[in-house]
């Protein structure tokens, strides 16, 4: 009988009530570090390794759209890449990016045009793909230090994350095209800041708008 009654007070001391469980759903949204993550919550293994796939392929179909303006194609790579840092996170994002580079390398027409293959990262524009998975992760840091949350930061985010790609970019470009490294930045840089600037404008209201509207479901399932 002792044994019996043991039992239940266990059970009862164990069992969340049912306002307790609504407090965790809710506060769930305050504690995520990304915007994934507070949708996504509990973000356990198995979907991290998802939305790395998954966000890989997205920065793969942006790549595909792409303007040819001079020797560096203007592409949706760079809006895709600071969105799924800003997104996912440091790491999760910098992991994403690593795998589009990773199936872009073995021959997966992922990169600009459909191209693919190695040959990428020693041309001219390799700069450009090698610090995409910098720019991700410093995006992705100032996301979980809450600077998603507001437009003016989530702009200076990805500002600083464009910064990164762009001096990536202009070194490389310079290097293996022996050029000095003013006319370089007039060739590789200077043109794309005007679609940059429009780029990092659209990805960064994604930011603030998903958190709002996280809010408004979470006070709307309050009452």
């Amino acid at each position: 009988m002792g044994a019996a009654l043991a039992d239940i007070r266990y059970f009862k001391k164990g069992r969340p009530e049912k306002g307790a469980l609504q407090s965790v759903h809710m506060t769930s949204y305050d504690k995520a570090d990304t915007l994934m993550g507070a949708v996504l919550a509990p973000l356990d293994s198995t979907r991290s390794i998802g939305l790395v796939f998954v966000f890989s392929l997205f920065i793969a179909a942006s790549a595909q759209f792409a303007i040819n303006i001079g020797p560096i194609p203007i592409t949706g790579q760079t809006f895709a890449v600071l969105l799924t840092g800003a997104l996912l996170g440091s790491r999760l994002g910098a992991a994403a990016v690593i795998a589009y580079l990773i199936e872009g390398a073995i021959g997966l027409p992922f990169f600009a045009g459909g191209g693919g293959g190695l040959i990428r990262f020693i041309g001219p524009t390799g700069g450009y793909l090698v610090a995409f998975p910098a720019a991700a992760y410093i995006t992705g840091a100032f996301a979980e230090h809450g600077w998603d949350k507001r437009y003016p930061t989530a702009v200076a985010a990805m500002a600083i994350g464009s910064a990164v790609v762009f001096l990536g970019g202009w070194s490389w470009f310079s290097v293996v095209t022996n050029t000095p490294l003013v006319p370089a930045f007039k060739i590789a840089v200077l043109p794309y800041l005007p679609g940059d600037v429009v780029k990092i404008a659209l990805a960064a209201a994604v930011l603030p708008t998903g958190w709002a509207l996280l809010k408004r479901k979470a006070s709307e399932e309050k009452r």
